[in-house]
């Protein structure tokens, strides 16, 4: 059984009883339901108790106006429909009615065929309105409830509509409904407006995966997003829509539940430096002053470089200084530059590192070695953000951030005097300690296959990896040189290499012969790195005699066996 529709309500006011009788009758006999008001009161009552789908008003009440109804009404935003009709028509009144808001304009005598034709034409319009208001307050209701951005934009590529996410993390405000996408500027770099556009201008969808996106407030985020163009029913193209899905904490609880190989360049997935890693990240955005401390070789300024490039800062430059490498007086030229005459040499102005860092990173290597001139106009520049070059007085203001690093305790060289405690606080704000190779051996072959990699593409070679024998050598060494180190050794042994695995023989004798002696601890005097023994290393007869430097005596030890047998099995070799 079908549901019968609701009648639809109908209001007449008008202060003549024989036209509200005779009109209010026809739209009964129509199947309306009709209320009849002689004069503004009632008119007023009926609307506060009863939503009405169309109201007729006379313009001309005794001693009242039916404008002031109509106006009411609109102001009210009542989805009720208004018909003005009148018996003295003038355009002033007609003009105004249609100003506030009225659907039509009739005038009196009004006919039966037009009472019935602008009825059901108000009445259609008013359900179209009331469909396309409802389609709205969902699509409001669907926006506010979706944790997703949504963004929409109409055939032509303009922002139609976005919800309360793209809002808050995308920075859309409404002023910029009806802009051109393409001209929107939101600091983000724009990517999901042109897949918008792309996918508007194409008639088809498309997707980008986990994307980096640099919101507004300056926090880099991890999305995804899917655009989709939007069409009529009859195929009509009318605009497209993006949804965008903030994917950083699920990328973040990716990573922290499984070790990464390789941070921004880095390589390295044993414990201490997942935790290196995970402070990079805690780092990234705020601009406070980083001191990176560790041994020589141990990838210091691939730190800084990774503080550099996973935050807001990546899209400005790094710049890097090595304090140790230069005197005083072109050390103070190079950070902070000079201008012309300066100094004897100084024939034109030079741009220092400072201010070539401006929005970005300035790295500032073995910062230990800096003289106590250089360490107090740095200290200015950290207090301040502000610098002079040499020979200049005006001063020159900067947004930079620093990285400081040494293989130094600069701990010790404030109690010995030689650093500055005010400028070591500065500097010391944050500290990070980067372990040496030797506290990380688990990282030994993915540092191996890394290197190999890249002496293969470098060399032209076709190593694919290091033998047993090598890689117990290499967990049994201790690394003073830490990672540099061993890029050293592998590219060495990739040139001396004829075949696809390197050997022992294919090391650096430096190397092998270290390995044949104690080697004394960085930290303490009397320890001692155990010589590899045959439970450890299996070597061959050759491979031990490599190690030992030709000491018989040394490669029986390595092999575990007595100078006699080492004897016979070499003339037993011959």
């Amino acid at each position: 059984m079908l549901m019968q529709q609701p009648k639809q309500r109908i209001l007449l006011v008008d202060d003549e009883e024989g036209i509200c009788f005779t009109l209010g009758t026809l739209l009964k006999k129509e199947g309306y339901l009709v209320d009849v008001s002689a004069g503004l009161a009632a008119a007023r009552s009926y609307l506060q108790a009863t939503r009405y789908d169309l109201a007729f008003i006379d313009i001309m009440l005794a001693g009242e106006s039916g404008l002031d109804l109509l106006r009411e009404i609109k102001d009210s935003a009542h989805a009720t429909q208004v018909v003005m009709f009148t018996g003295c028509p003038q355009v002033e009144s007609a003009a105004e009615a249609v100003r506030l808001g009225a659907f039509d304009y009739i005038t009196k005598p009004v006919r039966y065929e037009t009472l019935i034709a602008v009825t059901r034409h108000a009445l259609g319009t008013k359900a179209l309105n009331d469909e396309r208001e409802r389609y709205r307050a969902n699509m409001d209701a669907i926006l506010r409830t979706v944790t997703d951005s949504i963004v929409m934009i109409d055939r032509d590529g303009r922002l139609a509509q976005f919800n309360a996410t793209a809002e808050r993390i995308c920075g859309y405000r409404h002023n910029l409904i009806g802009l051109e996408a393409v001209d929107i500027q939101l600091g983000c770099g724009g990517k999901c407006r042109v897949a918008l556009l792309d996918s508007l201008n194409n008639n088809a969808s498309r997707a980008l995966r986990r994307i980096e996106c640099h919101t507004p407030s300056g926090k880099t985020r991890i999305v995804s997003l899917t655009a989709t163009p939007v069409t009529e029913s009859d195929g009509t193209l009318n605009g497209a829509v993006a949804v965008i899905r903030d994917e950083t904490e699920l990328v973040e609880l990716e990573r922290s539940l499984r070790n990464r190989g390789r941070f921004h360049g880095i390589i390295g997935a044993s414990a201490p430096m997942q935790r290196v890693y995970r402070l990079v990240e805690s780092l990234a955005d705020v601009p406070t002053t980083v001191l990176i401390n560790g041994e020589s070789g141990t990838g210091k300024e691939l730190v800084a470089a990774a503080l550099h490039g996973s935050g807001v800062r990546s899209r400005g430059p790094f710049v890097k200084v090595n304090c140790s490498a230069l005197s005083e007086h072109l050390l103070e030229s190079e950070l902070f530059g000079h201008v012309r005459g300066a100094f004897t040499g100084a024939i034109s102005d030079k741009v220092g590192r400072f201010q070539k860092a401006h929005g970005g990173t300035l790295f500032l290597d073995e910062i230990g070695d800096i003289s106590p001139a250089i360490q107090m106009r740095l200290l200015r520049v950290l207090q301040e953000s502000e610098f002079e070059r040499v020979g200049e007085s005006s001063s020159i203001k900067v947004d930079v951030r620093i990285v400081a690093a040494t293989n130094q305790s600069l701990a010790d060289m404030v109690s010995q005097g030689t650093f500055r405690q005010d400028l070591y606080y500065r500097l010391n704000v944050i500290r990070i300690e980067l372990p040496p190779l030797r506290e990380r051996l688990d990282d030994l072959e993915l540092l191996v296959a890394h290197f190999i990699a890249y002496f293969n593409n470098k060399l032209s070679k076709v190593v694919t990896a290091v033998s047993e024998n090598v890689m117990s050598l290499f967990r049994s060494y201790s690394w003073p040189g830490n990672v540099r180190e061993l890029e050293h050794v592998i590219e060495h042994a990739c040139i001396l290499c004829k075949a696809t695995i390197i050997t022992v023989s294919d090391l650096p004798q430096d190397l092998l012969g270290s390995m044949s002696q104690p080697i004394a601890s960085k930290n303490t005097q009397s320890h001692s790195l155990p010589l590899p023994s045959t439970p450890a290393v299996k070597l061959s007869l050759a491979e031990a005699l490599s190690v030992s430097g030709g000491n018989k005596a040394r490669a029986a030890r390595l092999l575990g066996i007595s100078r006699m047998t080492l004897y016979r099995q070499l003339e037993g070799s011959e």
